[in-house]
């Protein structure tokens, strides 16, 4: 797999190919994911969820995230990798922004960082590019802002709403950002702001129309079990197959079945009777 870019990424929209992207919290996962060709690997704070057995992403910190981002990306040499700006971590002060955003590029190598909101984090993302870190931009369902939200719900269904998340879109590719996620909203939202924008746009729950598809690894594994998003589809259901092998460990565990011949170490006959006589 070579490398992928932002200027590959690019390529893709111009020719009309698909980008894939979802989450890795970890080493053996962002392997897998490399393997398989996957264009983006973003470290998300839906790690606090997935992992951690948070209610909700707001009690992530950089200090949780920064290793996860680092064993990814020692998995994962050649992905696209995002680090997720946690929430408060740049919404204090941009100076606030930029020294926690540096410690992603610095000490993970990652490629690009994501936060989450339209007009409000312009100036944000404005000092984040000026320090020379590539900005990645996120509109609709954001997760951060659940307690303005009103919870876990799709965005843009109305007239007014959609009009927002789409001059939102238009304000942060002037700020700078060289990619926008778009997450929960309708189809026909997803596709006016990718016609328009000259920069990959990527959805998670946005429709068809997008430029690329984000998933949680999670998600489409079916390891995850507080809840199903509506745009979330199971491609397989490895949790279940996860339980049924750790049932079967127990129960040869407890009939002696386990462990057989096979998973022992031989000890030479000779050497068994040398060690009797020395015990004697």
């Amino acid at each position: 797999m070579e490398k992928v870019t932002i200027r590959a990424l690019m390529e893709k929209k111009m020719n009309h190919k698909k980008i894939t992207w979802l989450t890795a919290y970890d080493h053996p996962t962002a392997q897998m994911e490399e393997k398989a060709g996957i264009d983006i690997i973003l470290v998300g704070d839906s790690i606090g969820m997935t992992i951690f057995g948070y209610k909700s992403t707001l009690s992530v910190t950089m200090d949780l995230l920064i290793p996860h981002t680092a064993a990814v990306r020692k998995g994962a040499p050649n992905a696209f990798l995002i680090g997720d700006m946690p929430y408060m971590t740049y919404q204090i002060s941009v100076q606030e922004a930029i020294r926690n955003a540096g410690r992603f590029m610095a000490e993970c190598d990652c490629d690009a960082v994501k936060l989450e909101g339209g007009r409000e984090v312009l100036d944000v993302i404005k000092g984040l590019i000026k320090a020379t870190i590539p900005v990645v931009g996120h509109l609709g369902l954001t997760p951060q802002s659940i307690a303005m939200l009103g919870g876990f719900k799709a965005q843009g269904r109305d007239a007014n709403t959609a009009l927002r998340i789409i001059e939102d879109a238009k304000l942060l590719e002037e700020a700078g950002i060289c990619l926008l996620l778009l997450e929960a909203v309708p189809p026909e939202v997803g596709k006016i702001i990718t016609e328009r924008a000259k920069i990959p746009v990527c959805g998670i729950g946005a429709g068809p129309y997008v430029d690329g598809q984000c998933m949680i690894v999670h998600d489409i594994l079916g390891m995850f079990e507080a809840f199903t998003p509506k745009f979330a589809k199971k491609f397989a259901n490895i949790g279940d197959d996860i339980v049924k092998a750790l049932k079967v460990f127990g129960e040869e565990t407890e009939k002696g079945i386990f462990p057989g011949p096979e998973q022992c170490y031989k000890m030479p006959k000779e050497e068994v009777e040398k060690l009797e006589k020395m015990l004697k």
